[in-house]
């Protein structure tokens, strides 16, 4: 028999989803659709459970160190499989950058830190994961708004297949939000379907399209790794600007400076090379003072507007230059 708890949380998340079928009906979903899928979902505690332990810690916690997790996911493996599968798709993904200036190992780093190159793309039920973190309540806006989503995907005609996906909701081979399938995902191969689960043409023209919809700057480097002097005065480059978005991550990002102060600072590339003097770039140093530190250009941010987390950003950065190497 369910506990009390139980049951409580079920009735909960019942009267939850009426509040929610009103909302999606004035947004235009129809009502066979939401009679078909709402009734059909539970409560996913475990959901919720995944989202409370995100790689850089919570809110309140300190930050942990970024070797570990560069290790996990720029590992031997995942490189050997970009390498491969970036020659495999060398005619598209070349298309794709002449077109939208967006590299084509960038493409390939994104294809394999979401989904393992297509191997991974999750089991969840969408529409479960996405009304269970809703219902939770600490991102209520942005979960409610992904359910909704999805559920115009469901009314549109979208594949059972389509909606299983990772337990924050994401879709497909580029783990799209519902919301940016809406928004963003293109029809790479002319079939007039957007299938980011089956096609990767499809998957990667997308991929592309958001990177240039976020503001990518042909021919600009995301960053590279640098060695720090132990003298620089971190309090002095120390960034005084609170972002309005993901402001624990950006917080970590220094002042921006062009790349000449940066060498006039002391700090050294460790690639042996700079790149254009009048590029601007944030420093973070993610396992602390006296290990490797990263300057990141604007094209950092775009990565970071994929996913709002500075071991993504760097991770993705990273495999995409050992791909292309």
């Amino acid at each position: 028999m369910p506990s009390q708890p139980a049951i409580a949380m079920e009735t909960g998340f019942r009267a939850y989803l009426a509040e929610v079928r009103q909302k999606a009906l004035a947004d235009g979903v129809t009502a066979a659709t939401l009679d078909r899928v709402l009734p059909s979902i539970s409560y996913n505690e475990r959901v919720v459970r995944l989202d409370r332990a995100q790689p850089e810690g919570p809110s309140d916690a300190p930050i942990p160190n970024f070797a570990p997790y560069k290790a996990r996911h720029v590992d031997t493996s995942r490189i050997t499989r970009g390498r491969a599968k970036y020659t495999e798709l060398r005619p598209l993904l070349g298309k794709i950058e002449a077109e939208t200036g967006v590299p084509e190992e960038m493409m390939i780093a994104i294809y394999g830190h979401e989904t393992n190159y297509g191997t991974v793309t999750g089991n969840y039920n969408a529409p479960e994961a996405l009304a269970s973190l809703a219902y939770e309540g600490r991102r209520r806006a942005l979960f409610e708004a992904e359910l909704i989503a999805v559920l115009k995907m469901i009314d549109r005609g979208v594949p059972q297949y389509a909606i299983t996906g990772s337990w924050a909701g994401a879709l497909g081979k580029p783990q799209f939000l519902p919301s940016v399938y809406l928004r963003l995902a293109r029809d790479g191969d002319g079939d007039g379907y957007a299938d980011i689960w089956k096609s990767e043409v499809d998957a990667m023209t997308s991929i592309a399209n958001y990177f240039v919809n976020a503001g990518w700057r042909r021919g600009e480097e995301w960053g590279f790794a640098v060695n720090v002097p132990a003298a620089l005065d971190r309090r002095a480059i120390q960034s005084r600007m609170t972002a309005p978005r993901c402001p624990r991550v950006f917080a970590r990002h220094s002042q921006w400076k062009t790349i000449a102060e940066w060498r006039q600072l002391g700090v050294v590339p460790q690639r042996g090379y700079w790149p254009k003097d009048t590029m601007l770039a944030t420093l973070i140093e993610p396992d602390g003072q006296g290990q490797t530190g990263y300057l990141l250009g604007g094209n950092y941010r775009v990565i970071l507007d994929y996913n709002c987390s500075n071991f993504y950003a760097l991770s993705v950065g990273l495999l995409a230059d050992e791909v292309r190497n």
